[in-house]
């Protein structure tokens, strides 16, 4: 996973419970992904890298091949803006610069963060339903991100 975060042109370092990431201002590369499984790439990890190719400089796949039906976020992506085309177990996604925010629904854990990075990154706002999914996996993720300058709020 650091070497895919490397090769999208992120300066990064790190240490035994740390890590810094530094894009020196400019959009990411995108970044062909293929699941497998360990030690390849984690299909855990799909969703969050397909936020992230959404919005980086150049069109990469997505190709999933542990699970069937793990795309269920292209469509929310897409709400907002996402170029994704999507052809049996892979995705291409085209690059764009900008998200918009949308209503979006979290359909699974995996999801629910892709969806995150997506809405942070957005312009506007981005309302995620089911959110449900993202406090199985992510404890507490709300104020971690807001710590680090997300503006994120959870709506009752």
């Amino acid at each position: 996973m650091l070497t895919k975060l490397q090769a999208s042109g992120l300066a990064l370092d790190w240490g035994e419970d740390w890590i810094t990431l530094d894009s020196g201002g400019r959009r990411c590369r995108a970044m062909h992904i293929s699941t497998a499984p360990y030690p390849g790439f984690p299909t855990d990890l799909q969703a969050q890298f397909m936020a992230v190719n959404a919005l980086a400089e150049g069109s990469a796949t997505v190709v999933e091949n542990i699970f069937e039906n793990r795309f269920m976020h292209v469509a929310e992506l897409k709400r907002m803006g996402a170029a994704i085309d999507l052809q049996g177990n892979t995705a291409i996604v085209q690059g764009r610069e900008r998200l918009q925010g949308a209503p979006v629904m979290a359909t699974d854990l995996r999801a629910s963060a892709g969806l995150v990075i997506a809405a942070l990154a957005a312009d506007g706002e981005t309302t995620i339903d089911r959110v449900y999914h993202l406090d199985r996996g992510y404890a507490g993720i709300d104020d971690k991100l807001a710590s680090l300058g997300g503006i994120i709020r959870r709506i009752h």
